[in-house]
């Protein structure tokens, strides 16, 4: 498996000057599982990744998406492969506390007042899944995806995807209560090569973003202890952490648990 951070900010998309080390991208991570290519949310760096595909020839994508807040959807309508004859991507979303389905979803995204170009421009052979949170399948043979809810507003879901050995989790928006173990969590993460993890906030941060549905970096380290994990990537970066202030987390969360990292686009990980 091979792993790369296509996007690694929350919220909103944040470039400039005092961010280039981490990058201002939201949501968006590559999955290589053999010949096989998961792509976890939409957010703008998707676009990056679009570009990177360009000259490749067509090839089948499943996007798994954790839940429609715009920072995890917005670089959709901008994503090359999409618009591209040949390419055959599957989308997918756990259907959660929301009336309409994903495909309806990102059409009214994709609309006037808006957007104005309409989901039908896709040219690829497109696909719109829906599925119900805590489900496990398969999207290609040898490809395992499981699936946790996760304590968000609106809800969102958790992604646990293991091949030929190896495993990966990916486990943002989510919120902890103080001083107790999260099992949906702990699922996900349990014994994962390579955990990445809502670290939005510190715990100083936290008690004045109550209910807003993100964790801290103490958290995160915490609860890879308990699930044994192998490297925590600290994930889901709050706009105001600038590169010195993601520096700073760094250098803590690693002296907390030898071996974590903080996410910054273009990384990549070798399992």
């Amino acid at each position: 498996m091979v792993v790369k951070v296509w996007g690694a900010r929350g919220s909103v998309p944040c470039p400039g000057p005092r961010t280039v080390q981490y990058g201002g991208n939201t949501s968006c991570i590559e999955v290589r599982c053999g010949g096989h290519r998961i792509v976890l949310d939409g957010g703008t760096g998707i676009r990056e990744l679009g570009h990177a595909m360009a000259d490749e020839p067509p090839s089948a994508v499943d996007v798994l998406l954790t839940h429609f807040h715009l920072d995890h959807i917005a670089g959709l309508p901008f994503w090359g492969p999409a618009y591209t004859p040949g390419n055959s991507i599957v989308f997918r979303a756990a259907r959660l506390q929301q009336t309409f389905g994903l495909r309806e979803i990102l059409h009214k995204m994709m609309s006037p007042p808006l957007f104005p170009i309409p989901l039908d421009e896709f040219r690829a052979d497109v696909r719109f899944e829906d599925f119900a949170c805590g489900a496990t399948f398969e999207p290609v043979p040898g490809v395992l995806v499981e699936t946790r809810a996760l304590n968000h507003p609106g809800g969102a879901c958790g992604y646990r995807i293991s091949h030929a050995g190896r495993c990966v989790a990916y486990v943002t928006d989510t919120e902890h209560a103080a001083g107790q173990d999260d099992g949906n969590v702990l699922d996900l993460m349990r014994g994962a090569d390579l955990v990445f993890y809502d670290a939005t906030y510190t715990e100083e941060e936290l008690p004045a973003h109550i209910g807003w549905g993100h964790s801290t970096w103490e958290e995160a380290v915490r609860l890879a202890d308990i699930a044994g994990v192998s490297t925590l990537v600290l994930f889901h970066h709050d706009p105001k952490h600038e590169d010195a202030a993601l520096d700073r987390i760094g250098v803590l969360a690693a002296k907390a648990r030898p071996g974590t990292v903080v996410a910054r686009e273009g990384s990549e990980f070798h399992l």
